[in-house]
């Protein structure tokens, strides 16, 4: 099973949607296996968005991402990386498609509510900012035979 990171943003924290994004993963059947709240900093924005942090725009990046705390998730199933971009949709919320996270809820560009990992590689690298190991929980769940069928599970079926 893949991982993949999730962070609400402080405009859908704002907005009271986290109930309603965690629900739309928990509903497709993604185990969420890490959650938390972080309050950005500078450091951790640094390392985060390290290949904008020259660039004249940073301190606008900086200024939403700290102006509130931010829920950071990571969820576990199947595909998980390429699942979750489809459910949150498309980075703009005015071209995001209906029934994704930034369609149904984002008209911005810039405030989209939530970002997810869009690789494997930087699945890694970007829990590693957020998350420690012991944060991170393995367990089963009676769900995991319900959504996924049994070579799915032992890992033979791509």
């Amino acid at each position: 099973m893949e991982r993949s990171l999730v962070l609400i943003k402080p405009d859908a924290l704002q907005r009271g949607l986290i109930g309603d994004i965690i629900s739309r993963f928990e509903k497709k059947g993604l185990k969420l296996v890490a959650i938390k709240m972080v309050q950005m900093d500078d450091e951790i924005l640094k390392k985060w968005y390290h290949q904008y942090a020259e660039a004249p725009f940073f301190p606008m990046i900086a200024k939403y991402m700290k102006w509130t705390p931010i829920v950071a998730m990571i969820w576990e199933g199947y595909n998980a990386v390429d699942l979750i971009r489809r459910i949150i949709g498309t980075r703009k919320g005015y071209e995001a498609e209906a029934g994704s996270i930034r369609g149904d809820w984002g008209m911005s560009g810039g405030n989209n509510l939530v970002h997810a990992s869009d690789s494997l590689e930087n699945v890694q690298r970007e829990i590693g900012i957020v998350f420690s190991e012991n944060e991170i929980h393995e367990y089963q769940t009676t769900m995991d035979q319900l959504v996924y069928s049994e070579d799915e599970l032992n890992g033979e079926f791509r």
